[in-house]
């Protein structure tokens, strides 16, 4: 079996992406994964799979542009990196938008190298569009350029597979998480039960199975901003007391009903 890794050794794996991507060197960032690697970003389009996907992914969304990380805290759960943090993107029109984001990397040894088999970026897709197209006419010609770009390098189904993005738990699934943290910041453990039912996998922190009562009992109080609907996922930060962390929630398919629910925190609660 490989060796556990350290904190260091995957914040290591993971920091190496933003500094290949500020450097435009593609065969770097390529080598960070795994051959059989998938690239959800956003979360809700269809997933890059693979080097040659990821490749033609890069040439879409991260050649042309100058693209800065602003990590506002990393959080590490077994092979797991979450990190809190905002895009900076300037596109070759000079259009610049700032992107509130969580990322999650999954990572596993690969010939001694920890490597990213999957890496989900929980972002706006409609968030960021708008944001694009108040920049005025920079960010109209950004947008003008990126529709043939992006069916240039992915294809007509990329395209419709990145429309995809735009489609999700949306408000709804925000109104859930919303429902469901301030139950527990009340101790309405009737309510969070209503809320989870009696099927969704709760971990907190992320890894550590809970039971509904443990998760309410240990959430009182929890305080929680920067909520992010993509697909079918709702990711936000939290606060539940000295801890700081993200929490994912995951939706069924067809149903806005929570399924999974993992809470990343920089400290024991």
């Amino acid at each position: 079996m490989p060796p556990e890794p350290t904190a260091a050794d995957l914040l290591a794996a993971v920091q190496a992406s933003p500094r290949a991507v500020l450097a435009h060197d593609k065969t770097a960032w390529v080598r960070l994964f795994t051959p059989d690697a998938a690239v959800n970003d956003p979360v809700g389009a269809d997933p890059h799979i693979g080097t040659r996907a990821i490749e033609r992914f890069y040439d879409t969304f991260i050649g042309p542009n100058t693209i800065v990380f602003h990590v506002e805290r990393d959080l590490i759960a077994g092979r797991t990196v979450v990190r809190d943090l905002a895009i900076e993107t300037t596109m070759s029109t000079g259009a610049t938008v700032l992107v509130p984001m969580h990322l999650r990397y999954d990572l596993i040894d690969a010939d001694g190298q920890w490597r990213i088999s999957r890496l989900a970026a929980h972002w706006e897709l409609a968030t960021m569009v708008l944001r694009l197209l108040r920049t005025g006419l920079p960010g109209l010609g950004a947008a003008a350029k990126l529709g043939p770009q992006l069916v240039r390098n992915q294809g007509v189904g990329g395209a419709l597979g990145m429309a995809k993005a735009f489609t999700g738990v949306g408000r709804a699934g925000k109104s859930v998480t919303s429902r469901l943290f301030a139950a527990a910041a009340d101790t309405d453990i009737a309510h969070v039960r209503e809320l989870l039912g009696d099927r969704a996998t709760i971990t907190l922190p992320a890894q550590q199975r809970v039971t509904v009562e443990e998760f309410t009992n240990r959430c009182r109080n929890i305080r929680w901003d920067k909520m992010i609907a993509a697909g079918r996922w709702v990711t936000t930060s939290v606060e539940i007391g000295s801890a700081r962390g993200v929490a994912m929630i995951e939706f069924a398919p067809k149903a806005p009903r929570i399924v999974r629910l993992e809470i990343f925190l920089d400290s024991e609660v």
